[in-house]
């Protein structure tokens, strides 16, 4: 369909990330109004849809006042999937003009909100899904020849994670501390407390689940996996590599993940990414091929390019240090959603899963400092800024990224998630926004 500009909203063009294409959801407040309440992003406005929650109970089919009046979206997230997608079509034909009954007042400057947590996550689980990515890591660790492990091509890797630590761009990130290996060639040395030295970023994506809970022990097939996938945000995993090294034998990883998962505060639907769908970079699964359950008859992903920037205290400007695509995973999220069912497990609004690592095969794509630095071994050059770094330091601002770009579509992007990391011990205070912290 041709890009449809906003009469309303002339700001809203083909090339901004916010285009009358995107209309990602999230959570705002004001200064003037103080209460959290549901927004879309549109150019550089945001439309509140408490103002005009009328127009669109009346207008879309199932759609009730609380679902778009509530302070999170887990209401509406918790509505079928057809409400979901009258109500976009709906709040597309007000935007574009297409049907009366908005005015500029129902819209306020994105530079005048303050972003909210979108949703109240009640579980999170991350997977690790980046053939790439698991690829260079398994490399470090196990050789090349045993680099992924005998089920990695079976099923899509995954580990619960913490919703508690699950926080919104622009929060502070504490460095972390805990127990760390003595002696680094020799586990049986024991261990020492101290703060982190081997922090890093995880690029990631992550998606919120939608519809029907699923009753416990009622799987959800791949048929259905589309309708309960809400929408999509930038996902930034935090890890301390040294934390994970001593802890993570026999059950995976622990205390070096449950401290901060950081995501960018719009949510993108799949009807916003569909001009964008593509194939992954394995193009098929074949060898092995998946079993009936999870296997996608098509089997295909979304053309997001994600880019990672660092900025030390004493740079004046970001660098980039990672540019990836969200192509690079092997298992998409319509499998990892059903994989993660196929026990019986329930699935509830407001879950959220992360993609893993998503590295290209570039080195210039990797998708944390682990593999940028290469355990290590070499050091990653912050642009001209004659800053070096192997794992990030405090005082870096760590930004990601995510933008869909196509001749004759609308852009989509996702916004970003950036957060500056503080010496270890420092005490934050909540800021007066759901899921944002800052430094005390």
């Amino acid at each position: 369909m041709p890009y449809t500009a906003s009469p309303l909203i002339p700001s809203a063009t083909a090339d901004h990330q916010f285009s009358t294409q995107n209309l990602p959801y999230g959570v705002f407040s004001t200064s003037s109004n103080p209460t959290q309440r549901i927004g879309v992003a549109v150019g550089d406005f945001v439309l509140d849809l408490t103002s005009c929650a009328d127009l669109l109970t009346q207008s879309v089919e199932g759609l009730t006042a609380e679902d778009v009046t509530s302070s999170n979206l887990n209401s509406l997230m918790g509505k079928e999937s057809k409400v979901w997608k009258g109500l976009r079509a709906q709040i597309f034909s007000l935007v574009t003009g297409s049907a009366p009954g908005l005015t500029t007042s129902n819209f306020v400057s994105l530079t005048a909100v303050t972003m909210h947590m979108p949703a109240r996550i009640g579980d999170y689980t991350d997977f690790y899904s980046s053939r790439e990515h698991a690829t260079n890591v398994g490399t470090m660790f196990r050789g090349i020849d045993n680099a992924l492990q005998p089920n990695w091509l079976h099923l899509p890797v995954g580990y619960h994670g913490r919703a508690s630590s699950v926080f919104l761009d622009g929060s502070a990130v504490v460095r972390p501390q805990g127990q760390l290996q003595k002696n680094k060639e020799d586990p049986k040395e024991g261990s020492i407390f101290g703060a982190s030295k081997l922090l890093d970023f995880e690029l990631e994506m992550a998606f919120f689940v939608g519809g029907p809970a699923n009753p416990p022990g009622t799987p959800i097939t791949m048929a259905e996996a589309e309708d309960r996938i809400f929408g999509l945000v930038v996902m930034n995993d935090w890890s301390s590599r040294d934390v994970q090294k001593w802890e993570y034998v026999p059950l995976g990883p622990f205390c070096a993940k449950n401290w901060a998962t950081s995501i960018s505060p719009w949510i993108v639907s799949l009807e916003a990414l569909e001009p964008y769908r593509a194939a992954t970079s394995a193009r098929e699964q074949k060898d092995p091929e998946p079993l009936d359950y999870i296997k996608d008859p098509n089997y295909s992903s979304y053309d997001i390019a994600l880019e990672v920037t660092i900025q030390g205290e004493n740079m004046s400007a970001p660098e980039t240090v990672s540019k990836s695509n969200f192509k690079n995973l092997y298992w998409n999220v319509k499998q990892q959603l059903v994989h993660h069912s196929i026990t019986g497990c329930n699935m509830s609004p407001g879950d959220l899963l992360g993609s893993g690592t998503i590295s290209g095969t570039p080195q210039d794509s990797f998708g944390s400092m682990l593999e940028l630095c290469w355990k290590g071994t070499r050091e990653v050059k912050l642009g001209e800024s004659g800053e070096v770094r192997k794992f990030l330091k405090d005082g870096d601002t760590v930004s990601m990224s995510g933008v869909c770009k196509k001749e004759g579509v609308g852009c989509v992007g996702f916004g970003s998630v950036t957060n500056k990391i503080y010496p270890a011990g420092t005490k934050l205070a909540a800021s007066g926004a759901n899921g944002v912290w800052k430094a005390a």
